[in-house]
């Protein structure tokens, strides 16, 4: 019941009664320190108060918990070095990582905390002891893999056609070698030396994906754009694609070269996430997701309508004319390439003319162009515009997400051994087996400066204000004149108040 009620707490909206109700029930708890305390008792989504407070957004009760965990090690003048208790905090012994649950919210309130003490120094001593540096090697190690990925594909096994045209548009000149013809050479052998670190990549990455997935959940994982969802179903389509094609190389299948071409294609797309890890490209790959995936997919049923629309149109009205003249709509599935290389302006017109051109394909043409262009692309344009707007004024906070998602997210893929734990035993200061941030304070005297002459100003109209109901209390019998006296000695009161004040300020200067 205890437990339930600190849970309740953390959701009110009256953060000081908050704040008193709880430290009240944890005085009456038996197990402040043990396992069996209140604060450790996790609800039956798997939050403790302590996360809660974190996936919640509410910064008040987060300072609040944070101020009864720290312990004051030294002061000196305005220095103060203060050990902050990472329990909960730190992803090292976490399933449930606190930071983890903060980037993963769909609050915008819970990424104010990552810019608060000691979340902010925890993640900024991970990312640039370890997380930069590993970020870093593994987008080259990426890039150099998807080179040689791609100089396979290059040099991938052909020989020449022999057998005849099946029509005058057939192009084709080379054909796919059979299994037993493709690895005979020396070169040949160059090549499969790359194939197999690719496949071999592929078999890593899902081995390296598929836990996460089952740990988080399929619609997490993937529909987070700051824990990278889209990249992660790019990265897992472009290693199902390698498989398949490795599967149609060994049973000699003819046509590899389209899961080829979308692994070629999403490959070196995932390349865009290592952006991340740079301050000046991350939040536009943030911005990328949200277009395509908000924005372009929106749009894109509005414009299979309009092509479809209009390319059936186009179809019939060049289906009794010859295609060697207007061949852009010689077929159904031709017409709809070329209609849409006319929505994005890709292509003019096509015309032809030396012949005659219906009287009906000006006339659609002439509504296709108003609708296209005119309207729809600048929809689309306003669009991402707003997009953008939206995504500039939240960058910095953007980023900081990011950095702690892929701070979390290479802590637990990298063994121990090259991953240590950040901060400080608590036995090495008498405080048991807890851990704990050292994080040094400096305190700004001109801070408690200035709260002292505010404090002077607020003194002295308190005393003035009271001198004043004292006056007025007097004889009730003639309140209208003492009103008007009243309003004349506030405004000399607080002549002489400010004067004083300004004294205050002068002499101390």
């Amino acid at each position: 019941i205890g437990n339930t009620v600190l849970h309740i707490l953390v959701l009110q909206p009256n953060k000081t009664f908050a704040c008193h109700m709880y430290s009240l029930i944890l005085s009456y708890d038996r197990n402040k320190e043990g396992p069996g305390s209140l604060e450790l008792i996790p609800n039956n989504e798997g939050l403790t108060p302590f996360k809660l407070a974190g996936v919640e957004g509410n910064t008040v009760m987060f300072q609040y918990l944070m101020q009864k965990r720290k312990h004051n090690l030294w002061s000196f003048g305005p220095l103060t070095t203060v050990l902050y208790d990472l329990t909960e905090i730190d992803s090292w012994a976490e399933d449930q990582s606190f930071l983890e649950l903060i980037v993963s919210t769909k609050k915008r309130e819970a990424r104010q905390i990552l810019d608060l003490t000691p979340v902010k120094e925890l993640v900024s001593l991970k990312w640039n002891m370890y997380g930069r540096p590993y970020f870093c090697f593994l987008a080259l190690f990426y890039i150099l893999y998807m080179v040689c990925f791609t100089m396979c594909c290059v040099y991938r096994p052909l020989k020449p056609r022999t057998g005849n045209k099946t029509s005058g548009r057939d192009n084709t000149i080379y054909v796919q070698k059979m299994l037993q013809e493709s690895y005979m050479t020396y070169e040949d052998e160059l090549r499969l030396v790359g194939e197999l670190i690719t496949v071999i990549g592929a078999i890593v990455i899902l081995i390296l994906e598929i836990p996460d997935i089952l740990r988080v959940g399929a619609a997490k994982y993937f529909g987070q754009t700051i824990l990278g969802g889209p990249f992660h179903i790019i990265v897992i389509t472009y290693a199902c694609m390698i498989l398949v094609t490795m599967v149609m190389r060994l049973t000699s299948t003819t046509g590899e070269v389209v899961p080829m071409s979308f692994a070629l294609v999403l490959g070196w797309c995932n390349v865009m996430y290592f952006a991340r890890g740079f301050q000046m490209l991350g939040p536009f790959t943030i911005m990328i997701q949200k277009m395509i995936f908000g924005d372009l997919m929106r749009f894109c049923w509005l414009m299979a309508v309009v092509i479809l629309g209009f390319a059936s149109a186009f179809y019939i009205i060049f289906q009794t004319e010859n295609p060697e003249n207007l061949g852009q709509f010689y077929n159904y599935p031709m017409s709809l390439f070329t209609t849409f290389e006319l929505f994005l302006t890709i292509i003019d017109g096509p015309a032809n003319y030396d012949v005659d051109l219906p009287f009906m394909y000006s006339v659609v043409y002439f509504a296709f162009a108003i609708i296209a262009t005119l309207l729809m692309l600048n929809l689309l344009i306003a669009m991402m515009g707003d997009t953008h707007w939206r995504v500039a004024h939240e960058r910095d906070e953007l980023w900081r997400a990011q950095v702690v998602a892929t701070t979390v997210m290479l802590e637990r893929k990298l063994p121990r051994c090259l991953w240590p734990r950040s901060g400080i035993c608590g036995r090495e200061y008498g405080l048991g087996d807890r851990w704990y941030l050292r994080v040094q304070d400096r305190v700004d005297p001109n801070k408690h400066k200035m709260m002292r002459y505010t404090e002077a100003f607020k003194t002295q109209d308190r005393d003035n204000y009271d001198k004043d109901l004292e006056k007025l209390e007097i004889d009730r019998n003639i309140l209208y004149k003492k009103e008007l006296s009243a309003l004349s000695l506030s405004r000399s009161t607080s002549r002489t108040s400010s004067h004083r004040g300004w004294e205050i300020l002068r002499r101390n200067t």
